[in-house]
């Protein structure tokens, strides 16, 4: 992946968030799932953003959240070596809180070729942060380099958390939860996967973990976060799948291994 992606996926993302803020105040809101809403303006920044990658690279594979998309080709999923690259997209991550005009949503574009996401690029559109990663290349904000936290010690640490949509009491997230909020400084839930991954690569965010996110919540943010520094495993401490992401991203080892202790419920 180069520089030519990364242009077109930034530019991509700018269409996304485009349609996300003409639509802020007049969107159209409708249940995919009890408490899991969808609007016309996810399906329109999905639109816009999809010609844009599309057009400027016809034969990879396109995943995204909606329009029934969900789903890599089997070659990709596999890792074939014929496989295409393929663009995984969430074009309004934190529906909920665009749909209470509530800031703390993104659009995410990430891109998956040979075993691994490649790059990674979140746009918030409400602050204008632009969140980026090339593999291999570093993590950046609005061109800036960033860096996860050096943050050793969980009771120092602000971690963040993600819960499905219509979580009950004997949930084990709310076993999780509870188990992380005794030990760590405080424990927010802010209502998108993509923005919590690039809130730890700036360090604004000392962990985070989510085990029911969907592939185009997670796939830029896991580069991003991995880039900035910051150590991401599967939740049960192995590694990561990124088609099927249950995880824990922390800014370092001795914290990140008190997380997967916790997280495990073991």
């Amino acid at each position: 992946m180069n520089q030519e992606h990364l242009d077109l996926a930034i530019k991509a993302a700018k269409a996304g968030a485009a349609e996300l803020l003409s639509r802020w105040e007049s969107r159209t809101v409708s249940e995919k799932a009890p408490k899991d809403l969808v609007t016309d303006a996810d399906l329109a920044s999905q639109k816009a953003i999809r010609k844009i990658l599309m057009d400027g690279f016809p034969g990879y594979a396109f995943v995204g959240e909606e329009e029934g998309e969900n789903d890599p080709p089997e070659s990709v999923k596999n890792g074939d070596a014929d496989a295409p690259p393929c663009w995984v997209v969430d074009p309004l991550d934190g529906t909920v809180n665009y749909v209470h005009r509530l800031q703390s949503f993104a659009v995410s574009i990430g891109l998956y070729h040979d075993g691994k996401m490649r790059l990674g690029v979140i746009l918030d559109p409400v602050t204008n942060e632009m969140f980026t990663a090339l593999d291999g290349q570093g993590a950046y904000l609005n061109g800036n380099r960033i860096h996860a936290s050096d943050c050793q010690d969980l009771s120092q640490a602000l971690v963040a958390c993600s819960f499905p949509a219509g979580v009950k009491a004997d949930s084990p997230e709310v076993a999780r939860f509870v188990k992380v909020l005794e030990r760590c400084r405080s424990l927010r839930r802010l209502g998108s996967c993509a923005l919590n991954m690039c809130y730890v690569a700036a360090g604004r965010l000392d962990a985070y973990w989510a085990t029911n996110v969907s592939a185009w919540d997670s796939a830029a943010g896991t580069v991003i976060a991995r880039e900035s520094g910051a150590l991401l495993t599967a939740y049960d401490g192995s590694d990561l799948d990124d088609w099927l992401p249950k995880f824990c991203v922390s800014s370092t080892k001795p914290m990140h291994d008190e997380m997967i202790d916790l997280i495990r419920l073991n």
